[in-house]
């Protein structure tokens, strides 16, 4: 009996030891923002699958919607801002000084601290001989206390450019982000050869 006892105590003891040893470290958001760039290329397999673009563009649009907060939260002329911002811009094609003029005047003006991007829905337009790519979606818009501030009806245009030395990969880029979708960029105009 003392036996049984003893080898009872034992196993309540090791699942007790085993389940405290096997805590799962979770990534925090923060951290995953900081590690976030748009480095990662998409293979060509993917692409022919609209569902498989929308994807990427919405997690493309949401990323970039994070920094920006995060980075219009800070003083601005940090170190850790400055590499925040330099992210941001990785996200361009080209981008210029006035790439996020009016994405920060917005969420400045609103006092906003969080976004959440719905509804996201890519399609094409044809300008001229080009056939271009844009993004549709709306975007709710929280304050500090994660209360709503609304949904706005948003469009970015974005395109998707073969790797170096391979046809089998892309890499998203947005052209304009809160872009008016009758004030078109065609590839032509941002360098991008067929």
């Amino acid at each position: 009996m003392k036996i049984i006892n003893n080898f009872l105590i034992f196993t309540l003891l090791f699942f007790a030891l085993v389940s405290c040893n096997n805590k799962k470290t979770e990534i925090s958001d923060l951290d995953k923002l900081r590690n976030s760039t748009n480095t990662k290329t998409y293979p060509a397999v993917q692409m022919d699958s609209a569902q498989a673009i929308n994807l990427i563009t919405k997690q493309k649009v949401q990323e970039l919607l994070d920094l920006s907060t995060l980075y219009l939260s800070g003083n601005r002329n940090t170190e850790i801002d400055t590499v925040i911002y330099s992210q941001m811009q990785s996200y361009f094609h080209k981008p210029d000084s006035l790439t996020f003029k009016k994405l920060f005047s917005e969420l400045d003006s609103l006092k906003v601290k969080s976004v959440k991007v719905n509804n996201l829905e890519v399609y094409k337009d044809f300008y001229n001989e080009d056939t271009l790519d844009f993004a549709k979606f709306s975007v709710e818009y929280f304050d500090s206390r994660h209360k709503s501030l609304g949904s706005f009806e948003k469009n970015a245009q974005y395109i998707l450019v073969s790797t170096p030395n391979t046809n089998r990969e892309f890499k998203f880029f947005f052209l304009d982000f809160y872009s008016n979708p009758l004030l078109k960029k065609d590839s032509t105009s941002v360098g991008v050869t067929k």
